[in-house]
Order: C-alpha cells, then structure tokens, then sequence
C-alpha cells in the first residue's frame, strides 16, 4: 500500500513531463510549414481572406462562414500529422541525433522518453488524425492519410526516403507543397476543380526552401552516415536545385500572372517586378550559408519577400484590390 501511494505524486509529476516533451517532439514553430499552404488553398477554394465571411462559393454552395470545418483542419494538420510524422521521424533518428549537436534538448537524446514511447505516441496521433480529418470530409481525410504515407516512409526502413538523394527532397516538397495546399481546398470544396498549377508552384517553393535546411545538418549527416542531398552533391551542389527551383517557381508565378490564369492578369506588374529581386535575394543570402543561424536567416530573408507579391495576389484574388 505504501509503494502504491509513494508512486502516485511520481505519476503526477510523469503526465505534465510526457505532455511536455510531446508538445517539444512536435515542435509548434514547424506547423507553419503546412499551415501556411493550407491557407492558400482554403483561400483559393473559398476567395475569402478570412473564414466566416458571410458568403458562400458557387456553384458547390460550401460557405466559409462555417468555421467548423476549417478549425478542424487546423488542428489536424497542425499539432496531429506533426506529432505523428515527427515522434517517428525521432524514434528511427535516436543514432544520429545524439551526434548532432542541434539535437541536444530532444526528449528522446536525453532519455526521457524511449523509442517505444515515442513510436505508440506516433501511432495513436495518426489515428486521431484520420478519425478527426473523416468528420469533414473523405477526400480532406484521403489528403491527410497521404501526408502520413510519406512522413513515415521519410522516417522508416526499409524506405527511409530521408537516406535516398532526391527522395529525401521529393517527400518534404511533396508533403507540404502540394498536399497542405490541397488539404485546405479539400477541407471546404470537393477535390474537382482544384487548379493543380499551384500544387506544382507550392512544391518548387518547397523545394527551394527545404534544400538549405539540409546544408545545415551536413557535418551532422555525413558523421551519422546520412546520405541527403546536401551529402551526395555537397552544398554547392544542392544550392543549385534549390537555386533552380525557386527561380522556376518565380518564372510560373509571372506566365500564370500573364495569362490570367488563376493569378489575375492585374497582378502582372508586381510578380515581373519581384521574380528577378527573389531570385537575386536567394543567391545572395543562400548560395554561400553554411551555418544553421546564417540559413535561417536567409530562409527568412526571402520568405517574407516573397510573402509581398503573394499577398498582392491574396488581395486581387479576393477582390479587396
């Protein structure tokens, strides 16, 4: 009885410590990744800046002004596919990442939560997800289920895309360029009429901004035996298909603009006038970065550049400009 009693405060002080490092394991800074281009495609399906505007698309008659349904989105492709790519993404990654001086706080490097943990805390918040995402629709919970599908063959052998060159780049710039976007159409329209262009332009955007992160954990990689595409190609290497990526996302950005499709064709002047400055800006403060801190700042550099010309579209597309 005594052991039974000494063991409850320990138990509560356990619960608030896994909750902790769940929260650490499906790091919040990254849900901006697909949060971001599931707005893009909640604002493409819907032409509202803001959900619950009071008007509703035709001809499906699907009204933003149900809020339900896109908070539901958020939550699942935020906190829930994260947690569940991200904690087996930890559990198949332990080896490297006690090498990788980045990675020195995990919960897993210090011990406080096994690999077993990890891999049932992965396994239960996929199911959630699916459970959750099947409540708005099929097409949104097939959407979601493709975005685990690659996760987890990202993390797990026999697969491990993140150990084959090119795949390791494909399955990210795949995740959250082309199906986040998708996500945010399909958490309010039927996957008909999707304009698959943008599924293309999100995944070289994601491409571009992908590859330097793999730079970052070079000396990492190749003292674990990673082979990234940092690692096959080297840096310089790598810098240039981020380079080329980007510049053909810029170029798409300007023919969409100029044909009228999509893009409104008023949004012309000032996607011709940014694509030589965002392609100057990655060169400039990506094609040299090496350390963690110098990529950072040039991922964010350029992002919030390239956040100006796309908010013009925002506005013109929505018809507040």
């Amino acid at each position: 009885m005594r052991a039974r009693q000494s063991e409850r405060p320990v138990a509560r002080r356990a619960a608030p410590r896994l909750l902790l490092d769940l929260w650490l394991i499906a790091r919040p800074a990254i849900w901006l990744v697909s949060l971001i281009p599931f707005y893009v495609g909640h604002l493409l399906a819907t032409r509202w800046l803001i959900a619950g505007q009071d008007a509703c698309v035709p001809p499906t008659g699907a009204c933003p002004a149900e809020l339900a349904p896109v908070l539901t989105g958020l939550v699942v492709w935020g906190p829930l596919v994260w947690l569940a790519v991200l904690a087996v993404n930890d559990a198949f990654d332990l080896d490297g990442d006690v090498r990788n001086p980045r990675k020195d706080g995990a919960p897993l490097v210090q011990g406080r939560l096994s690999v077993r943990g990890a891999a049932v805390a992965a396994h239960v918040t996929a199911a959630a997800a699916l459970l959750v995402a099947l409540t708005v629709r099929p097409a949104f919970a097939l959407v979601t289920l493709g975005f685990l599908v690659l996760g987890w063959l990202y993390s797990v052998p026999p697969a491990r895309l993140k150990d084959r060159p090119g795949f390791d780049v494909a399955t990210n710039a795949l995740g959250v360029g082309a199906l986040a976007v998708l996500a945010g159409w399909t958490v309010v329209r039927p996957i008909e009429g999707f304009p698959w262009i943008m599924a293309v332009e999100g995944v070289l955007v994601a491409t571009a901004l992908y590859i330097p992160t793999t730079v970052t954990d070079y000396r990492a990689d190749v003292a674990s035996g990673y082979t990234t595409i940092a690692v096959r190609l080297g840096p310089r290497g790598a810098y240039r298909i981020g380079l080329a990526a980007w510049t053909a996302s810029c170029l798409i950005a300007v023919v969409l603009a100029a044909t009228g499709h999509v893009f409104p064709h008023r949004t012309l002047w000032v996607q011709a006038a940014f694509a030589p400055l965002l392609v100057w800006l990655y060169h400039r403060f990506l094609g040299r970065a090496r350390e963690p801190g110098e990529v950072l700042h040039g991922i964010i550099v350029v992002s919030w550049v390239f956040l100006v010309p796309y908010l013009v579209f925002a506005l013109m597309y929505t018809g507040v400009l």
